[in-house]
């Protein structure tokens, strides 16, 4: 078995990945696609034109897209953990893999990107809807979160994998909040886990590249 993963150490998506990775304990060799490490991302294009990250190579199947890399593992290199079970529960973590991506990630990158681009090439209405729109997303997850200790149930699947850097840098661009007490409860317990721990302090030496400010408490 031969896996490499090519992704940089402070994006959320790429976090996505590592996390279902670390947590099975499957071996991969990490392949850096911060500038600091020259060549990475002149390979990835190579093999994957997009451009985008992550990207996972299995044994020289190129394998995008975060939700279907986890399939793939999930098919291929399968470990303790089951991130997309079966009947009910895996349906729920389909739906909220695609809430998390989608309403969470999607709605606080507007700022990001207004931040991001030079002066006078913004977008402030754009980020101030992203944000009205992610603070709807917070309320309903505040009411629709269950009782277990993980979103989709008592297993830590599919959907926190989503959910851990979604939350944790969107948390960054709009607190939760003690008004979510629920939603920042769970929001810890997903950074207590091992495997996101494993990210968040290997994006620490990272954290000058976020163009908000990277606060102190996480």
């Amino acid at each position: 078995m031969s896996l490499s993963l090519f992704a940089h150490p402070f994006s959320s998506y790429c976090w996505k990945v590592q996390i279902p990775l670390d947590a099975d304990g499957t071996p991969y060799s990490y392949r850096n696609v911060d500038p600091s490490e020259p060549g990475v991302m002149a390979e990835l294009k190579r093999i994957w034109p997009i451009g985008k990250f992550p990207v996972l190579v299995d044994d020289g199947k190129v394998i995008a897209e975060t939700t279907c890399i986890i399939e793939h593992l999930q098919a291929y290199h399968a470990g303790p953990n089951d991130w997309i079970p079966t009947g009910e529960e895996g349906r729920r973590a389909r739906f909220l893999d695609r809430f998390f991506d989608l309403h969470i990630q999607g709605n606080m990158q507007p700022s990001v990107n207004h931040a991001l681009r030079p002066e006078g090439c913004g977008d402030a209405y754009g980020a101030e809807q992203g944000l009205k729109a992610l603070r709807t997303a917070y309320d309903w997850l505040e009411t629709n979160l269950p009782d277990s200790e993980w979103a989709a149930g008592d297993r830590f699947t599919l959907a926190d994998c989503a959910a851990a850097p979604a939350l944790f840098y969107a948390d960054w661009v709009d607190e939760i909040g003690d008004q979510r007490p629920r939603l920042k409860a769970y929001r810890a317990r997903l950074l207590a886990h091992p495997a996101v721990s494993k990210s968040v302090e290997g994006a620490r030496p990272y954290r000058p590249y976020f163009p908000l400010g990277a606060p102190d408490r996480d």
